[in-house]
């Protein structure tokens, strides 16, 4: 299936684009889908997951919805959904 990937602030930075397309099992989860990138961008591995959940402070949006409010990491997809992951945002 095909999932739509949007990145945010340092993530964008350290994969290098805004927005993109890529393939994942059938099957694949909100999870495999992190793990993947950590995989395949140095820059965010470490950066995504924690013993296989979500790191504290990140958000993780499919379609639009916290996957916080659904199952988290083990979010379930489908072809066409939008993940969009966003890095810690610190302020004072």
């Amino acid at each position: 299936m095909e999932i739509d990937l949007r990145f945010f602030a340092t993530f964008r930075d350290a994969v290098g684009e805004k927005e993109r397309t890529q393939t994942f099992d059938d099957d694949a989860t909100v999870g495999d889908v992190l793990a993947t990138l950590e995989a395949e961008y140095d820059g965010l591995g470490g950066q995504l997951l924690e013993d296989g959940t979500i790191r504290d402070q990140l958000s993780v949006l499919k379609n639009g919805r916290d996957v916080v409010h659904m199952n988290d990491a083990g979010t379930a997809l489908e072809d066409g959904d939008t993940v969009s992951v966003f890095p810690p945002v610190a302020g004072g």
